[in-house]
């Protein structure tokens, strides 16, 4: 067969040449073109600037003109050419001169590499690096990010002929998508930089100058509103560093519509203009972090700047919403949260000088209004800062005598001026001049007064007063609650028992006892007696009816006997019921369950300052702390015996119990037989008794107990002997508590207790004590045993929460590797 003919195919005949000019652009070619975007891509990629370097014609211009251009652009060229020539290839710094006989100084000089070879070095060392291994800074990653767009471009272009179009729309749509995760990455982290920088400039700008970079305040707000956490802290952390040092020492008032149209000088507008942006950005600062406590990531920062705010500048404006805000979270059930608000106010209470007293007035209104509302169920702190608080009891004083001296003279004068039959010219002139010298002081006075910074007797007087009435009023709420049955009582997280305020509240009321009003006097003992015998069991035998515990019931008998001590001079109260109550209580305490300082207190202000004691009750409660001393610990023992000491030495014909070998019968009384289990300490008949416990208390192990011990039973043989009588209850039980905390066993110990289990010889001196320490060193070994339990639990839950967060990130760099491997395989 024979070849087929090939037909030549002539290329299409070009267009013909159309001038500029009449080129006419129609609808259609306009409408393919924007259908067709990606064949003109290329245009907008063209260099022209480096294009209009090489145009040889300038428009509109003459031939003199372009022979002067020609002329500048040889000149630059020559002049370049010689720089390169003189130029030294290395500098003189870096190189070392030789110096010739002539005194001349030459360079040795090495040929430089071109500045293209190094471009291509740094880019072929950047390329070499692994990302992988090394960290790109900002410059290589956005080298590398052009270099792929690069080569993802010719790639498109080479493929658009043999891919069709929507393959090339998906290629570029992913190439964007990528661009743009890398854009971002890049500007997130310059942009917070540059907002810490900027942060950072305007802080140090307004602290330097206020008054002429006070606009800077309000850039710093809106900086602290971006959504970044970390940028919202560190604004808030730099706005309250700026506040505390520009605030000034007085409070700001905005001048009225009427002092606006005032013409005023310069310096008068520039402070005006000051203080009207420094209050207006301190309220949106203050509302800015009044909402942002609401929010759990936000919420420590903002409290701790309003706290800061409030102790720091309490005289300034706004002051009504930072107290509320803190009052707020005075019982918060976050403990850093509780204890910055509470060391605020306890602050303002201390340091009235910055305030003058208002703003403890408000807050403790506030802190009644908060514990009126909550029905009494609050956090113990709430009501315990009220301690802090000091009122002023001879305030006034000074003054009052004064004005009495004065009432005094004039009424003298007066008579004086009655008695005198004739008044003379002469002495009218007299009184003129001292009516007007006293007139002049008056008025000066009244000027030093209104100048001075000196607070007004008679406003302190009124504030003081309003604070201890809101005072009161809160710690007789409490009061009337807790007397009451409460059917469901809330329970407050750090609080013990249904009424969490009470122990704070009967603190507050044995501190401030001298300041109460008489007329409440009978009410608050009556709630008090209640309190103390717990007589809510026979008003209310419902199962839903709480009970105080011991430690409380202590607290309202030491009240009780503190109010009646400092108003000894207007009140006359039998306190028999109280000395019954303890009395009761004094078998109901438990050393782990309730308070030994609270009951050494009791022991101190009850039995030990008191100077009178019928003998019948003292020698009750010297036969039972005896045995008290008997059933619990070395401490509780100590104070107890103190207190047995101190009543023996004053009660001379209670020493009988030391030696009572008649064993019956009363030395003052129609009471013959001791009956331990009476409730009335005065019909007990602990006088017919014996003090046999004092004997086995002798054989105590800890060595203070035992000398006590034998010093009481002495005590009959040598009346002149004073041994612990310059120590208190509370001296003696906090000198042992101490003591037994910071005991611990030592490593003697723990061989004599191993030879004794092993059955050797070795017998210990003093067998109280040796079991005493066996059981302590058995103690100390289970606490280690589960520490050590509860850490490797602790470490178990750890590490299965650290290999799950491992798993899911292998995970997701697989996923990231097989992702980057499709990738790959579809662009080639």
């Amino acid at each position: 067969m024979g070849k087929k003919k090939q037909k030549l195919v002539l290329p299409p005949e070009l267009p013909p040449e159309v001038p500029d000019e009449e080129i006419e652009v129609s609808d259609e070619d306009l409408h393919f073109v924007k259908e067709n975007l990606e064949y003109a891509g290329f245009v907008s990629n063209l260099d022209t600037h480096s294009i209009t370097k090489h145009v040889t014609r300038v428009a509109d211009a003459n031939e003199g003109a372009l022979e002067s251009l020609y002329e500048k652009r040889l000149r630059k060229k020559l002049e370049n050419k010689e720089k390169e020539q003189t130029a030294p290839e290395v500098d003189p710094v870096d190189a070392l001169p030789v110096k010739t006989l002539d005194g001349q100084l030459y360079y040795r000089r090495v040929a430089k590499e071109p500045k293209e070879a190094e471009g291509e070095t740094k880019e072929g060392e950047s390329i070499s690096r692994d990302p992988a291994l090394v960290k790109l800074t900002k410059a290589e990653k956005r080298a590398k990010f052009k270099k792929l767009r690069k080569e993802a471009k010719k790639q498109a272009k080479e493929e658009v002929q043999q891919t069709p179009q929507a393959e090339v729309l998906e290629k570029e749509n992913n190439l964007s998508l990528v661009s743009d995760e890398v854009k971002k990455d890049l500007t997130e982290e310059e942009a917070s930089e540059n907002k810490k920088y900027k942060l950072a400039e305007l802080g140090t700008a307004l602290l330097a100058d206020p008054e002429s970079n006070i606009k800077h305040i309000k850039e710093m707000l809106e900086i602290s509103k971006d959504g970044d956490s970390a940028i919202v802290i560190l604004g808030l952390k730099s706005l309250l560093a700026v506040f505390k040092d520009i605030i000034p020492g007085y409070r700001i008032r905005l001048p009225t519509e009427k002092e606006q149209e005032m013409k005023v000088s310069k310096a008068v507008k520039k402070m005006r203009f000051y203080e009207s942006t420094l209050l207006s950005a301190y309220k949106a600062y203050v509302q800015k972090l009044v909402a942002l406590q609401q929010q759990t990531v936000y919420k420590r920062v903002a409290v701790r700047c309003l706290c800061t705010l409030l102790a720091a500048v309490p005289h300034f404006n706004f002051r009504d919403s930072l107290l509320a805000a803190v009052v707020n979270n005075i019982s918060s059930q976050d403990d850093v949260v509780r204890q910055l608000c509470c060391t605020a106010v306890k602050s303002l209470f201390t340091d009235e000088g910055k305030h003058g007293g208002e703003a403890t007035v408000e807050a403790v209104k506030l802190i009644a209004d908060l514990v009126k509302a909550h029905n009494c169920q609050l956090h113990p702190d709430s009501v315990e800062v009220f301690l802090s608080l000091s009122f002023d009891e001879d305030l006034g004083k000074a003054e009052r005598s004064d004005m009495d001296n004065r009432a005094k003279n004039k009424k003298s004068k007066k008579r004086k001026g009655l008695d005198e039959p004739n008044h003379m010219p002469e002495n009218d002139r007299k009184k003129n001049k001292k009516e007007m010298l006293a007139k002049t002081r008056e008025e000066v006075s009244a000027d030093y007064k209104a100048a001075s910074y000196a607070q007004d007797p008679q406003e302190r007087r009124r504030m003081q007063s309003q604070t201890l009435s809101a005072v009161f009023q809160t710690f007789f709420r409490i009061l009337k609650l807790a007397v009451r049955p409460i059917s469901e009582a809330s329970s407050v997280p750090g609080a013990s028992g249904t009424h969490p305020l009470l122990a704070p509240c009967l603190d507050g009321i044995g501190k401030f006892s001298h300041l109460i009003d008489l007329d409440f006097m009978a009410d608050l003992m009556h709630c008090l007696r209640k309190l103390a015998g717990n007589d809510r069991k026979l008003e209310d035998s419902s199962e839903n009816s709480c009970q105080l515990t011991v430690s409380e019931r202590l607290r309202c008998c030491i009240v009780a006997f503190k109010v009646m001590r400092n108003n000894l001079d207007a009140l006359n109260v039998d306190l028999q019921e109280f000395f019954v109550q303890f009395y009761n209580l004094i078998l109901e305490y438990r050393p782990g369950r309730d308070q030994g300082e609270v009951l050494a207190e009791a022991l101190k202000i009850m039995l030990c300052d008191d100077r009178q004691h019928d003998m019948q009750r003292a020698a009750a409660f010297i036969k039972r702390l005896a045995t008290f001393s008997l059933c619990f610990g070395s401490a509780e023992s100590m104070a107890a015996l103190v207190t047995v000491k101190h009543l023996l030495q004053k009660n001379i014909k209670c020493r009988n119990l030391l030696e009572n070998d008649a064993g019956g019968g009363s030395v003052a009384g129609a009471i013959s037989k001791y009956q331990p289990h009476a409730v009335d300490p005065n019909r007990s008949g602990a006088l017919a008794s014996v003090l046999w416990e004092i004997n086995l208390l002798i054989k105590h192990y800890h060595p203070s107990v035992s000398s006590i011990a034998s010093s009481i039973s002495t005590m009959n043989t040598s009346n002149n002997q004073v041994y612990h009588s310059h120590v208190s209850p509370q001296q003696a039980y906090k000198e042992l508590s101490q003591e037994n905390k910071s005991l611990a066993p030592s490593s003697e110990i723990k061989r004599a207790s191993s030879k004794k289990r092993r059955g050797n010889d070795y017998m210990p001196v003093k067998v109280g004590s040796d079991l005493n320490l066996t059981n302590q060193i058995e103690e100390s070994e289970v606490r280690k045993k589960l520490a050590e339990h509860f850490w490797l639990l602790r470490d178990i839950q750890e590490n299965e929460r650290l290999r799950s967060e491992l798993d899911r990130t292998t995970l997701s760099l697989n996923l990231y590797e097989h992702y980057k491997k499709q990738k790959k395989r579809k662009t080639r």
